[in-house]
């Protein structure tokens, strides 16, 4: 994605960008010991991180990310849900900005060899 001064071209380039692009869009800021660890301060997010609820109406919540939604940009996280009208619940989207990783999922190679980078 290039980098562009506007504000609109910024937007554009956010809206238009591939599902690839928008992955490093999900990034959230990692807990004080990750960061102590791994000597970064935000990683990309990935279904079973297990994160912690800054902002908003379920603030201090912690649970595991249950899905990402690229196209969206939110993701939905176990135990943070709404109530519908006819009391059912649905998982309530969350953007990634609002959410601190507490736990990271390392079953994956490349993800330790990135954050060793």
């Amino acid at each position: 994605m290039e980098k562009s001064k506007q504000p609109r071209k910024q937007r554009k380039a956010r809206y238009n960008a591939p599902l690839h692009v928008r992955h490093k869009f999900m990034g959230a800021l990692l807990s004080d010991e990750l960061q102590g660890k791994y000597g970064k301060r935000g990683f990309p997010l990935r279904k079973g991180d297990t994160v912690k609820v800054m902002r908003g109406d379920d603030k201090g919540t912690t649970g595991k990310v249950r899905t990402i939604d690229l196209k969206r940009g939110k993701i939905t996280v176990e135990g943070v849900v709404v109530a519908r009208s006819d009391l059912s619940e649905v998982p309530r989207p969350i953007h990634p900005s609002n959410v601190r990783i507490t736990k990271l999922e390392l079953k994956d190679k490349l993800r330790e060899s990135a954050l060793s980078r």
